[in-house]
């Protein structure tokens, strides 16, 4: 039996096993990538595109870490757009269409020239777990490789089931066989699962659209790109088209609901809330006349195009149907059928912080194994897993991201706090510091902490360096920098004119003061760059509000670092319901702040804890 050995092993190909595999690697861990074809290597399996409001700001997270999804999503964007443009950055969302070869392309080459790294093709089928220790995997040509880590990518493979209408049959993805093998050890390890499903649309030939006649939506003139080492798009930007579905349209899939795979009862898995198919709104918004479809073609050299919003499971003779009666589509060519897939997945709640599985020590689970949905929150805990796989393999702690520190920790607490009941997909909303989790400032946030971790290399960190001191230069001259209030109404700035003077940096805080305002009233900052005034102009505008949010997190704190200790028995606490006891003891929270996360939690029940934890420390000392 062919034998190797590697510090970690990745399995999986997709966006949570690529950074995974890039993470452990550059952490100087000696990592395998196991997928079954190493050309599918950052496969979009669904719409080519990245980024959005939320996930783009996860996109940004791992890129400010030294990640790959930004630079190959740089690499490969064909229309860069910021979503929320008027609105405050807190809640801008850089996204770009991708071309989806393009996108292949940049990650395999990324990949083979990651040292550190192996890609091996084939497919695993067991794993060697002793002790409740995980050793290593075998594969079904009967080799077999040793770790000290193995993480586990799966994406909709694990036992993934193909509806389309209501013909269904076994596949990962269209054109890939599912993974019934591992499926079967996951459950036999003991760990609960469950069904989700997620949904694409038909793909069209582009050729036989009515471009014409349909609105058009042009990329940003002025491109937002994702990696804080791009400075500007690789590839051609092209205009995507919206068009929309009618009461025709919609006469049609109702007649037909009964042939849907979801509504036909062919389907067990709940699917994401926030991304319905069509025969979703058709029922849901009953009283909405049409709804919205952006037609996003698929690359340069591609004539497929994604219709975004119809995603569906209906048979395909009433796709067809119903694509042929909205405009602009009325003689278009369906490439392939829409069709829903539903796959296994854990629940998250069996993991620790650090997405290592808590019954099997050095064993990882990132992206829609995890009940996830989403490229960007798949390679987010891909990034999370490989970097703590690498640390295990080397016996150092495991690290963490707190919430207050990035969407990436907000998702994983999350995720392992309240499990899910849908398909997982991230929001601004869900971060309640989000006025200091903004996108732009993701490298501020978390390269130095990625430098002392090791996984920023020396260019990122030299590019970072730079900026930091131009940011700081820049920000100690507009502190020293004062003008009056009179000076800054005569400009044009909504403030009151016999106000107090101000510094350069108070005064960016203000409506209408930009610093093209301080410049022109006699502020030295024009051998900056645009960049550098972009940010400080930013993080002038939420200084006030951060300030007060700085008091929250300290709070924050405070619980956050009560640890709980792993075997502490809630059964013996009286006061606390039985529905709660089961909970706690369910999910095992680390710490307080983390208890309080939990559905249903108490300030009473936080409260109780607490106080017998103190109990506990007075008798140990």
């Amino acid at each position: 039996m062919k034998h190797q050995d590697f510090d970690v092993i990745v399995i999986g190909g997709g966006h949570a096993g690529c950074e995974a595999a890039h993470a452990a690697a550059r952490m100087g861990a000696q990592t395998a990538l196991v997928t079954l074809k190493r050309s599918d290597l950052g496969v979009m399996s669904c719409n080519p595109a990245i980024g959005g409001l939320g996930k783009g700001h996860l996109v940004r997270e791992i890129d400010a870490l030294d990640g790959v999804m930004g630079r190959a999503a740089d690499a490969a964007g064909i229309q860069f757009r910021l979503l929320n443009r008027k609105k405050g950055p807190a809640v801008q969302g850089p996204r770009t269409q991708a071309d989806r070869m393009l996108y292949q392309s940049a990650m395999l080459s990324l990949t083979q020239e990651r040292s550190c790294l192996t890609v091996i093709e084939g497919e695993v089928a067991d794993l060697d777990i002793k002790t409740d220790q995980i050793c290593g995997v075998c594969l079904a040509d009967g080799s077999y490789m040793s770790a000290r880590s193995v993480i586990l990518t799966t994406g909709t493979f694990l036992r993934g089931t193909i509806h389309i209408g209501d013909v269904s049959y076994a596949a990962g993805r269209m054109g890939d066989k599912p993974s019934i093998r591992l499926a079967d050890r996951i459950r036999d390890i003991g760990v609960p699962t469950g069904r989700l499903k997620t949904g694409t649309p038909p793909r069209l030939d582009g050729r036989s659209i009515n471009w014409d006649i349909l609105a058009q939506q042009p990329a940003d003139e002025e491109p937002v790109l994702f990696s804080f080492l791009s400075t500007a798009p690789k590839a051609q930007q092209i205009s995507c088209s919206i068009t929309y579905t009618n009461e025709h349209t919609h006469q049609i899939i109702r007649d037909n609901l009964d042939r849907s795979a979801m509504y036909g009862g062919h389907v067990e898995g709940i699917g994401p809330r926030y991304c319905p198919s069509i025969e979703d709104k058709v029922v849901r918004f009953a009283d909405k006349s049409s709804h919205q479809i952006f037609l996003e073609p698929e690359g340069l050299n591609d004539h497929t195009v994604y219709p975004n919003g119809i995603s569906t499971s209906l048979p395909k003779d009433i796709q067809h149907d119903y694509v042929q009666s909205i405009k602009g589509l009325e003689r278009t060519v369906i490439l392939q059928p829409g069709y829903a897939i539903e796959y296994d997945y854990v629940d998250p709640r069996v993991l620790r912080a650090d997405l290592q599985l808590r019954q099997v020590s050095g064993f990882f689970l990132a992206g829609q194994i995890n009940g996830t949905t989403g490229y960007e929150e798949a390679a987010a805990q891909g990034l999370v897993a490989g970097l703590n796989a690498a640390r295990f393999s080397r016996n150092e702690p495991s690290i963490t991201f707190p919430r207050k520190q990035s969407y990436i920790g907000v998702m994983i607490d999350d995720l392992v706090t309240q499990g899910v009941s849908e398909p997982y997909r991230m929001f601004t909303s869900r971060a309640e510091y989000r006025l200091s989790l903004r996108a732009d400032n993701a490298d501020q946030r978390l390269t130095p902490m990625g430098r002392e971790l090791g996984c920023i290399e020396d260019t990122r960190w030299e590019h970072f360096e730079r900026k930091r001191e131009q940011l700081n230069s820049m920000i100690i001259k507009l502190k020293c920098y004062t003008v009056t209030s009179r000076q800054l109404s005569a400009a044009g700035v909504r403030v009151n004119a016999d106000g107090p003077r101000r510094t350069g940096l108070d005064a960016l805080s203000l409506p209408g003061c930009n610093m093209q305002t301080l410049i022109e009233m006699g502020f030295e900052g024009r051998n900056v760059s645009l960049e550098i005034h972009q940010q400080v102009v930013r993080d002038a505008l939420y200084a006030q509000y951060l300030e007060r949010q700085a008091n929250d997190v300290e709070n924050l704190d405070r619980d956050e670092t009560v640890l709980i200790p792993w075997d502490f028995e809630y059964q013996h606490l009286s006061g606390l319901s039985n529905e709660l006891k089961t909970k706690l003891t369910t999910i095992r929270p680390e710490t307080l702040g983390q208890a309080g996360r939990i559905q249903g939690i108490t300030p009473a029940a936080l409260t109780l804890i607490l106080s017998h934890l103190k109990k506990v420390d007075r008798r140990s000392a």
